[in-house]
Order: structure tokens, then sequence, then C-alpha cells
């Protein structure tokens, strides 16, 4: 493919971090970022994050986003309504339920579901879903879309549960873990470069590459030696973190130190294992 047919298919014109979609996807915004929120949430929520406001540790802010989760969007099983023969609804969406999905399975349609989200929220395509997805309209692509629109996960505001996940993260990563750093530095195995474009080569260990809108990255170099032959070292901004093993209490990927990263251009340090 083309290098301008690739570079216009990495987003769209518009969305709602007030980022140009070109320059929050680029090189240059990784190594420089500024930090970035979803226009309206922390206004709407506006009582939630009074709340988090006022603990003093990372488990007690935990402990107050999952339950205003819980009682805003109905997550407890004893919360959701029952119908007239006292059987209860349907499956209610859940965040929890589309990381749990995504630590199995990034290409999943919990998978597709979230880089659906990443797409309406920060405009990023995504550039892999079972297999790389280079125009519109192809196979790939026509099988993300109907993922990402499933009806079976889009029955309880999941993009607004999503909205609120990376906002909390945010806030965890700036008022506990992260207090005052601009990057992490994280670790992504591979063992071919199939999902991810090779953008510029700057000398024989440092690529800029183009990974997914949504990809998931380790804390642990150890860990992440696990999953390919090739490490992949990136100094991801914090404000592209949307999940992390220690944001929650108890929630899933707690095994992998694993962090899911919003994607675009990295300028990465390969090694082989």
């Amino acid at each position: 493919m083309a290098q301008d047919e690739v570079d216009a298919g990495r987003g769209h014109s518009t969305n709602l971090v007030g980022v140009p979609t070109g320059l929050l996807v680029s090189a240059a915004f990784n190594e420089f970022p500024v930090p970035l929120r979803i226009a309206g949430v922390r206004e709407m929520y506006s009582s939630m994050f009074e709340m988090l406001s006022r603990a003093e540790d990372p488990s007690e802010a935990g402990d107050v986003f999952q339950d205003y989760m819980c009682v805003i969007f109905g997550l407890d099983p004893e919360q959701r309504e029952k119908t007239a023969e006292g059987k209860r609804r349907r499956f209610r969406s859940s965040y929890l339920r589309l990381i749990k999905g995504w630590g199995y399975d990034t290409n999943s349609p919990e998978g597709a579901v979230l880089k659906g989200w990443v797409e309406s929220r920060f405009g990023l395509f995504p550039t892999f879903h079972k297999e790389p997805i280079r125009r519109f309209g192809s196979p790939p692509w026509i099988g993300y879309i109907e993922e990402k629109m499933s009806s079976r996960f889009h029955n309880n505001a999941i993009h607004t549960q999503l909205d609120l996940l990376y906002e909390f993260c945010q806030f965890a990563l700036a008022r506990f873990h992260s207090v005052g750093r601009r990057h992490l530095t994280l670790y992504r195995g591979v063992n071919d470069f199939e999902e991810h474009l090779l953008v510029e080569r700057v000398d024989k260990r440092v690529v800029v590459v183009r990974v997914n809108s949504l990809v998931s990255f380790s804390s642990d170099r150890t860990i992440a030696e696990q999953f390919g032959d090739y490490i992949l070292e990136a100094r991801v901004p914090v404000c592209k973190v949307l999940f992390f093993n220690q944001l929650l209490p108890t929630a899933p990927l707690k095994g992998e130190a694993e962090y899911m990263v919003i994607g675009g251009d990295y300028r990465v340090t390969t090694s082989y294992y």
C-alpha cells in the first residue's frame, strides 16, 4: 500500500478529545503529549469525581469508582430488574466484561467494541482485527464493523461506561500511580510485525511503528518476553492509558502487568529475546 493511502486511513477528521486526529496518532504527540479529556464526561459526572477527590489511596478510589458504576449502570446482580414472571432480563453490558474478553483475545467481539470506542472518542481506525485492515470495504473491515456494532454489548450505554473508565484511569494515574509523569516505559512481545506497520527505520534498533488503535503492553519485560521473540520497548504517554492491572481492587488482567493503550505511531526500541 502506498504511504499516502496509509496516512489517509489513520482516522476520522474529528474526535472528542480536542486534539486533531492526525496529530494525536503521530510519533511527535507520543513523544511530547498533552493531557486529554473526553468532552463533557467530568462535567456530566461531577459527583463521582467529587467523591474520588476525597479518596486517600488507590484502593479507596477504586471502590468509589466500582460502587458508582454499579449504581448508575445496574451492574450488581441484585440491582437487575426482573420480569413479571420473576426471570431476570437480558445480560447488561459491562466495562468489566469487555476487559475480561480483551484479556482472553484482543480480536474477540469484546475487542471490536473496545476498538470501536477508541474510534468514536479518539478518531483512530483499527489497523488489525483478526487480520490486517488495509482498506475500507475489505472483509477484515466489514468483520470489524459487524462485531463492534453487535447489540450484544450495546444495551447499557457501554461507550459511556468506557468514557468513565478512561477518565477514572487518568485521575488515578495523576493522583496516585504516576504523579508528575508524562510517560511510562512499557514492553510488548511480538513474533513478527504483521499487526504493526513499519513507518520509519531510525537506526538498527530504533523504529517507528504504527500500532493498533488499542493495544496491550506490559510493565514487566520478562512477561512481555513470553509473548514473542522480539521485544518492543516504548515510552507510552500516560494520557493514552485506558486501563492497567492496578487500577481496580478486583478486575481482570491481574496476571500480566498489562496496560491497555491507545494506539498510533510509536518510536520503539527493538531487541531480540
